[in-house]
């Protein structure tokens, strides 16, 4: 195979319409999931990640039978969720992952039943692994107009929203309203989900919420560098993992989501400090400077030279 042919064989994915298309929405997607990611990193949210995504599945049932946007009965049911989750835990002694536990897995098992009962030309796999590359014109500037009031929310609230995430009490202790603070991220987290049910679906949102920020999370101390190193790689696993989808002819969600494991994996053993490389090397050095300092060898090498 020539240069020209080499060429012409991988631009082929962005001769095709759908592909422009898919490639754009799942590099917005992945903007947009990172940006929250960080915050859902810091707070220790990933299960609440994963409780509000797999609540929306009855309100995704209901709004096809009414005939309205999916986006609308995924967005109630989140809301649905995040309302019960904080009724129940502030008026009951149960911990708040149990009562996450409760409320994701009753919704979720409710959907699975609707779906069962309800006849419709809407595949389960799609609502639970998602379809970028069939998603309509009409889906993209639902997406566009979901995520820009995410976006938009995130930005207004950022600094109350870090302070929240990172120290509560302290928060509360500056006169911070931190029960607003509380549903007002978990309303921008309902409205991220909303935003990546097309690309990866209801299953696989929870790593585009999780995944980004844990990568940045190691690769850096500071919460700014964190929000572009996490943007910036998911939305190059949005990019990429659409195209290698192409010549996979695999799952697109699931391409993007296995890229995403991939370099946290790389940032895991890597990360020039928190990585598991670097602190091995902290570790030996760490040990060498503690055996200088006693002034002697450790057991095993002074035995050694006993004998």
């Amino acid at each position: 195979m020539d240069i020209a042919q080499f060429f012409q064989q991988a631009i082929a994915p962005f001769t095709y319409g759908f592909m422009v298309k898919a490639t754009l929405v799942s590099a917005l997607t992945g903007a947009i999931c990172a940006v929250l990611s960080c915050y859902v990193i810091l707070k220790g949210w990933s299960l609440m990640g994963d409780a509000v995504s797999h609540s929306v599945l009855p309100g995704v049932v209901i709004a096809y039978l009414v005939g309205l946007p999916f986006t609308v009965g995924a967005f109630a049911f989140g809301l649905l969720s995040v309302v019960s989750i904080g009724y129940i835990k502030s008026r009951s002694r149960v911990k708040e992952d149990t009562v996450i536990g409760v409320v994701f897995t009753t919704l979720f098992a409710l959907g699975l039943v609707m779906i069962s009962k309800v006849s419709s030309e809407v595949h389960l796999s799609h609502i639970l692994f998602g379809d970028v590359l069939g998603i309509s014109d009409g889906d993209v500037l639902q997406t566009v107009i979901v995520g820009t009031l995410t976006l938009t929310g995130v930005l207004m609230f950022r600094k109350d929203l870090l302070l929240f995430c990172f120290d509560p009490t302290h928060a509360r202790s500056i006169g911070l309203n931190t029960t607003f603070l509380y549903y007002a991220l978990l309303t921008v987290l309902a409205l991220t989900i909303v935003t990546a049910l097309q690309t990866v679906g209801i299953i696989l949102v929870v790593a585009m919420l999780v995944t980004p920020g844990a990568t940045a999370y190691l690769l850096t101390d500071k919460f700014s560098k964190m929000l572009v190193i996490a943007a910036a790689s998911s939305v190059f696993c949005g990019v990429v993992g659409t195209y290698i989808s192409y010549f996979l002819d695999g799952a697109t969600g699931g391409c993007i989501v296995v890229l995403q494991g991939i370099l946290f994996m790389l940032a895991f053993f890597f990360a020039p400090k928190h990585g598991m490389l670097a602190k091995s090397r902290e570790r030996r050095k760490s040990q060498l400077e503690d055996v200088l300092e006693r002034g002697n060898l450790p057991s095993s090498a002074g035995g050694m030279g006993n004998d």
